[in-house]
């Protein structure tokens, strides 16, 4: 029984339709319920016109635990919610809902960014030692030849022992690709305007400009944020610096690579691509990159994916517990941060 006096903080879920159930398990709900008054069944996904019971809810929430799809929190959205102190994000980037208006009445955020870069993370480990294997065009040419391949024809200089991988970008998916490759015999470029030699040793990698990460290295994996700076840093010119065979991993964002300069590149078989990623978000039906053998194309499956959801939630629930015991968050969102991060 909870006393009369009621410590727990009001807290109202707002997210896009049909994301709680995938985010939130039973013992989520349950956990909720116990460190929050609030009604884990009552989802808000348009807080610009609420329904009466999540109308109510916003008016007197303290906490918003938020997922894709919340409505940004405008200064119109943010006058119905007067008592509104912390925003708990349960996925990665918030630039989308929270706006300057959250800085500006001083309201504390936190992300799931952390348990969000582990999944990516793993997807490129995976795609930087399957490309070292050369194994898209191995099992093409299988396909192909349905007879044994003459390693010394077929399979030349194939192997991930002393490869250079080249990661743009330190971001916590760079940092956590960098600790994954840490086990394997590779040597290791990293290119990152903010990390100087000193930080990329203690990384044990190597800092580098971009056109010599690119010019020396085997496999490029990007990782660096969509900003206005870095629209096409992957552009034609530096595909042109990338050694034959060389392999070009996307998972941060299409915009991020000239795709029209990629194009050439992979159609002529001169360079491999895995691309999570893409721009447009949905390349035409009529793209190239759905059946060339070279380029591995997945419909944006590196981040948080069912079980990997609940991981989410998981982070998201102990930032809730913090801010109900009156703990400053593990991994808070700072605004100034936002400028060169995703």
């Amino acid at each position: 029984m909870h006393h009369a006096t009621d410590n727990r903080p009001a807290l109202l879920l707002a997210m896009g339709p049909g994301i709680a159930e995938r985010l939130l398990a039973d013992r989520h709900r349950d956990r909720l319920a116990a460190l929050a008054r609030t009604d884990p069944q009552l989802i808000a996904h348009d807080l610009t016109a609420p329904a009466p019971p999540a109308a109510a809810a916003l008016a007197e929430a303290e906490v918003l635990l938020t997922c894709w799809g919340t409505t940004p929190l405008t200064a119109e959205v943010l006058a119905s919610a007067p008592r509104l102190r912390a925003v708990v994000h349960a996925a990665g980037s918030v630039k989308h809902h929270i706006t300057e208006a959250c800085w500006e009445r001083g309201i504390a955020v936190t992300s799931a960014a952390a348990a969000n870069a582990l999944p990516v993370a793993e997807y490129t480990l995976a795609a930087i030692l399957f490309a070292g294997k050369r194994v898209l065009r191995s099992a093409q040419r299988y396909g192909e030849l349905r007879a044994h391949l003459d390693p010394r024809q077929e399979l030349d200089g194939v192997g991930n022992y002393g490869r250079t991988v080249g990661v743009v970008g330190a971001s916590r998916i760079g940092r956590r690709v960098i600790e994954l490759l840490r086990p394997f015999d590779l040597r290791v470029l990293l290119y990152d305007p903010y990390v100087d030699a000193a930080e990329a040793a203690g990384l044990g990698v190597e800092s580098v400009p971009l056109d010599v990460l690119c010019a020396r290295s085997d496999i490029v994996t990007v990782h660096a944020p969509q900003l206005p700076a870095t629209r096409h840093m992957i552009d034609a010119r530096r595909l042109a610096l990338m050694p034959d065979g060389a392999t070009l991993i996307n998972t941060a964002r299409g915009s991020l690579v000239d795709e029209e300069a990629l194009l050439p590149e992979v159609v002529s078989g001169r360079l491999d691509a895995v691309l999570d990623v893409t721009d447009p978000e949905l390349p035409p039906p009529g793209s190239p990159l759905y059946e060339l053998p070279n380029v591995l194309l997945t419909p944006h499956v590196a981040g948080s994916l069912g079980s990997e959801l609940h991981r989410m939630a998981d982070r998201a629930l102990d930032e809730v517990e913090r801010f109900a015991a009156g703990l400053p968050f593990a991994d808070p969102v700072l605004p100034a941060a936002q400028n060169h991060s995703a």
